[in-house]
């Protein structure tokens, strides 16, 4: 099946009360372990790609990369560059075959980032992609994203339809309380989201595509395996699941998930050189890496995203 834009699928997922995964993408292993998933649990799939990923892979590579996982599978995979920083991040994009775009012009004025969005919006749709937009700004780190706690803002609803209507934006990132990273919430502070912003934005933009940003929950399971092998990450605490799976039966039609991945990834290596200190094949630690993706994309699948079976 051929790479499809995200506009069918959103549809399917706001009338089922399910989210569509956005898995954040930089290496072979975890296009694999995240297809394999959704293959085998016939959900479909957005894989995405941030501005750090396309410098550490280099675009062409993950382009192919993801061309060739598509070739495997039968499921709708649609590949969306992640925060695109400006116009011509997004134009670079669209004209390299990208099905869906982010532009992120969260952090100017309100005017402001209308119009880049505009213009973004008028460049994809010309060429039949979609296009993401935010408003609103998450805290926390990863890649080129990095907003101080101090400076970041929830959604106003009241401005979400003069925002949507003006720029012809296909879906909106909002800020509920997610935020980016792995370090989300310190010890002892209880996450909360503001599901009451997210359900008057529903009722404002009925029937549109909402998408939550730094939603990994990062799994504690996998925290404690790298601490045992060696690592050191005692305050990495994510988004609770069943908060994720509550925001999936409103109006959020696509959640990312990128640090769940890595954390995943390093467990796994983590923990094969220390039963195997022998190893130095990277098909030997990578495959370990690879198959506990798989493993938890279908997990978020199943029990976090209800995607399952709607591919």
């Amino acid at each position: 099946m051929p790479l499809v834009t995200s506009t069918e699928m959103f549809k399917k997922a706001y009338a089922g009360g399910y989210a569509v995964g956005a898995f954040n993408v930089n290496n072979m292993e975890t296009i694999q372990g995240i297809v394999e998933a959704g293959q085998e649990c016939k959900s479909p799939l957005i894989l995405q790609v941030s501005a750090g990923a396309r410098k550490y892979a280099n675009p062409v590579y993950l382009k192919h990369l993801i061309e060739a996982a598509v070739q495997t599978t039968d499921i709708p995979i649609v590949m969306h560059l992640d925060h695109g920083a400006d116009f011509e991040a997004c134009k670079s994009a669209i004209d390299d075959g990208f099905t869906s775009v982010m532009i992120d012009a969260s952090h100017h004025a309100f005017n402001e980032n209308i119009e880049i969005t505009k213009k973004v919006v008028a460049y994809a749709h010309e060429r039949g992609v979609v296009v993401e937009a935010e408003l609103g700004q998450l805290a926390g780190i990863e890649d080129a994203v990095n907003v101080k706690a101090e400076d970041a803002c929830f959604t106003h609803p009241d401005e979400v339809c003069e925002f949507t209507e003006k720029t012809g934006c296909d879906s909106l990132a909002i800020a509920i309380g997610t935020s980016h990273g792995a370090y989300k919430f310190k010890p002892g502070q209880k996450p909360q989201l503001r599901f009451d912003i997210l359900e008057e934005v529903g009722k404002r933009l009925p029937g549109f595509p909402i998408v939550l940003h730094g939603a990994s929950s990062v799994p504690q399971d996998k925290v404690a395996i790298i601490n045992q092998f060696g690592g050191k990450m005692p305050d990495a605490i994510g988004i609770p699941e069943d908060m994720l799976r509550k925001a999936a039966t409103m109006a959020v039609c696509k959640i990312n998930i990128d640090s769940d991945l890595r954390v995943a990834c390093t467990a796994a290596v983590r923990k094969h050189f220390f039963e195997h200190p022998d190893h130095f094949d990277p098909r030997q630690y990578l495959g370990d890496a690879r198959a506990a993706v798989k493993e938890l994309v279908k997990h978020k699948i199943v029990d976090v995203l209800g995607s399952n079976g709607k591919a």
